[in-house]
């Protein structure tokens, strides 16, 4: 039994047989426990830098801000981690269901920039 995203996709290749990319984006539809969790860890991230910001005006140790520095930037990637699996688990799935290979694409551009 084929799905009905699949069957619409094959209907729509059938219909149109030169080759094209779709320009629409996809609804970004996240629970609200997902988006939770990701402003939780940005408020944490934040509140982080801010205290590193305070020892850095009250002079503090240069070892100890790198070493909290350190911490933010571990919080900020591990933060993108859990929106990257997000993403995937959701986004990603509905564009190869949809044989979306611009969105793909633009996921590929992210990573590149988030792993520099």
């Amino acid at each position: 039994m084929t799905d009905l995203r699949e069957e619409t996709a094959q209907i729509h290749l059938h219909e149109h047989p030169h080759s094209h990319s779709h320009t629409h984006s996809h609804g970004h539809v996240h629970s609200e426990e997902e988006k939770r969790a990701v402003l939780n860890r940005l408020s944490k991230a934040i509140g982080h830098l801010d205290a590193v910001r305070r020892m850095v005006q009250k002079d503090a140790d240069c070892s100890d801000v790198l070493i909290q520095l350190a911490a933010v930037r571990s919080a900020i990637n591990n933060t993108g981690k859990v929106v990257l699996k997000n993403h995937l688990n959701h986004c990603i799935v509905e564009a190869v269901e949809e044989h979306d290979t611009e969105a793909i694409e633009k996921l590929n551009q992210a990573i590149d920039k988030f792993m520099k």
